[in-house]
């Protein structure tokens, strides 16, 4: 892998040394099938709060906003990675990003075109600033805690974009839940083809694959809560929360168990 290659090379610090103090998910198909899911569950949990409780999308804010302080907090004060900690943050990256998405569209009024022009330029704008801090936008393996600053900023707007850019599928272009999902699911599939049969950037592609898995997972929470008259199966937010909250924890078990075996191994 890239980060092998550079840490040999320079002889900066040992692998193995690296990857106990490593901070964050290595990015492997694990990975983005718990990053879906955590989507879709980020989408149910904050329509849930919003919606279904009726707390209104500003109190809904706060609130995701607050348990988004609390979890990054202690992910970033913990010395090595541990998966319920990580998967906690994404989880409510996801969860404050549908609410600064519908912030921005139906309290602020900017719509859903503005919104994500707004968000897609506060992810190019962080992206820029972490690179001219360290002149790389590496996303594994990250120890530094500036740097892990700018990656959870990053996956903050990028979760907050991909929101917006689902409901501009679904609200603007007019497409059905569902077709949203396989429109993202066909991006999303390109990206892969991209990654192993060209030599175009591999972060490049991580953040645009790691943007579009937010609007897939979204518009799949959309098609499990929606009303049927409008292409949902109509399960409400209350079920599919708990059901993707259930297989999320299965993943964190699974990561856990397997990070683990590998501590034992070295």
């Amino acid at each position: 892998m890239y980060w092998k290659k550079i840490f040999n090379k320079r002889n900066l610090i040992d692998v193995d040394i690296i990857k106990k103090i490593n901070k964050v998910a290595e990015i492997t198909l694990i990975f983005w099938l718990m990053k879906i899911i955590a989507t879709t569950l980020g989408e149910t949990l904050g329509d849930y709060l919003s919606m279904t409780l009726d707390l209104g999308y500003s109190i809904g804010l706060v609130i995701t906003f607050i348990f988004f302080l609390i979890v990054l907090s202690i992910q970033l004060f913990t010395k090595k990675y541990i998966p319920v900690f990580y998967w906690l943050v994404i989880v409510a990256t996801t969860t404050l990003g549908t609410e600064i998405s519908d912030f921005l569209d139906r309290s602020l009024h900017l719509g859903y075109t503005i919104g994500s022009l707004l968000l897609f330029s506060c992810l190019v704008f962080t992206l820029l600033l972490w690179y001219k801090k360290f002149k790389n936008i590496e996303v594994y393996p990250i120890f530094e805690k500036n740097k892990e600053i700018f990656y959870w900023t990053a996956i903050l707007f990028s979760n907050s974009l991909g929101t917006a850019f689902g409901d501009y599928l679904s609200d603007v272009v007019g497409l059905s839940f569902l077709n949203g999902a396989f429109v993202t699911a066909g991006i999303i599939l390109i990206v892969v083809l991209l990654h192993y049969l060209t030599k175009i950037n591999h972060i490049a592609l991580f953040w645009i694959a790691f943007v579009f898995t937010r609007p897939f997972g979204a518009t799949f929470g959309d098609f499990l809560t929606k009303p049927i008259s409008k292409g949902g199966l109509d399960l409400g937010t209350l079920n599919s929360t708990i059901v993707s909250i259930v297989l999320i924890t299965i993943l964190i078990f699974v990561s856990h168990k397997k990070l683990n075996s590998q501590a034992v191994k070295d």
